[in-house]
């Protein structure tokens, strides 16, 4: 069949590239003609919370990819979506996750697809978790152009009875992320980020904002038994919010030196140094609906510690491949401490290894196209 994917993808950065090139990747194993149509512009800068919107990786190899769209421009929004019609695609793929999107997604789908074209709908959030006026008529906008939803999550799936209750809208959770390379040796990665081999450390992975959660990893960090234990954590990721809350945090707990601070964006070749470095992963997000963290997490075969928020206990098998806890300082400390202290690094991650197996791509790609 003819796909279209419209989306980000190189040379933009950040998960949702990673998604979109990844599942182009699977559609072309399976024989289909896949294009993914990217922005020209996808967020005026003053709108951009990071440093840059732009990857630092090469090009992926075998994938086409087409800068077309201008998100801010309606002008540039017909020509695109006209541009694409005359494919004649079969199928037209698009991911949602910001109701900012709406508009240009929405009407450029809308003029794109043909009586005999399918949409669908990927969707990390339908409902933002930073919330603002108007977010609701934006994705409704979207919404009504799409034919089929496929929610990562039971939070994400749910969400959706707010914008239709005619449309199918089908559970599937998030694949693996395996397109950034094997696992390393743990002393290779470990050299390779110049810390202590022998060390016990734990990591907080992505983008930090607020809904994230990095403040309660920071107040658990605080514990005085993890301090004894002489746990590490490494923060890995940017600053996409306030920088001088949690610097001041950090200050004001003294846990400066349990920290391994990297907060610059990580290049896609750099994140397997990362996850195979580390011990734990642990996401301790206050809001959420799936986490491509967590498919990070299980692609290098780490145990996680996740917050009971949104889909990710959904993922995770409490007490198996790691641990699910309330979002609070002292749950999260605790898992972190009984993790290191009862030595289950092996037995967790031989669950790690079992139920990464759920998660292949071929699988979601056959249950998203229906066959």
């Amino acid at each position: 069949m003819k796909i279209v994917i419209i989306g980000t993808a190189f040379p933009y950065r950040g998960g949702i590239a990673s998604f979109n090139e990844r599942m182009a990747e699977e559609l072309t194993a399976m024989k289909h003609d896949v294009v993914i149509y990217t922005f020209t512009l996808q967020y005026p800068s003053f709108l951009f919370p990071g440093k840059t919107q732009y990857s630092t990786d090469p090009q992926p190899e075998n994938l086409k990819i087409i800068p077309l769209i201008n998100s801010v421009n309606p002008f540039n929004w017909i020509k695109a979506g006209l541009k694409i019609r005359k494919e004649k695609p079969d199928i037209i793929i698009s991911k949602f996750w910001i109701p900012f999107m709406g508009p240009s997604l929405g009407t450029v789908i809308r003029l794109a697809k043909s009586k005999k074209t399918k949409t669908i709908s990927v969707l990390d959030n339908i409902i933002p978790h930073e919330k603002r006026i108007g977010d609701f008529f934006l994705a409704k906008y979207f919404v009504n152009t799409i034919d089929k939803f496929i929610a990562m999550s039971s939070s994400v799936k749910k969400d959706m009875e707010k914008f239709t209750d005619s449309k199918p809208v089908i559970l599937i959770p998030h694949p693996i992320y395996d397109n950034y390379g094997k696992i390393l040796d743990e002393n290779v990665a470990r050299r390779y980020l110049n810390i202590e081999e022998k060390g016990k450390y734990i990591m907080f992975f992505g983008f930090i904002r607020d809904y994230k959660g990095l403040d309660l990893l920071l107040k658990a960090m605080a514990n005085e038994d993890i301090k004894k234990m002489g746990i590490k954590c490494i923060v890995a990721g940017e600053y996409y919010g306030n920088k001088e809350k949690y610097e001041k945090l950090i200050k004001d707990l003294n846990i400066g030196d349990s920290l391994i601070l990297k907060t610059d964006f990580i290049p896609n070749e750099e994140v397997k140094y990362y996850f195979s470095a580390a011990d734990l992963i642990v996401q301790p997000y206050k809001t959420a609906t799936q986490s491509g963290i967590s498919q990070l997490a299980y692609h290098f075969e780490k145990p996680m510690v996740v917050t009971n928020v949104g889909g990710l206990p959904e993922i995770v098998d409490n007490g198996q491949s790691g641990y699910v806890v309330e979002p609070d300082p002292e749950d999260i400390s605790n898992a972190i401490i009984d993790f290191f202290k009862t030595g289950n690094e092996n037995i967790f991650s031989e669950k790690v290894k079992e139920k990464k197996k759920e998660f292949s791509w071929y699988n979601f790609v056959i249950k998203m196209l229906g066959q």
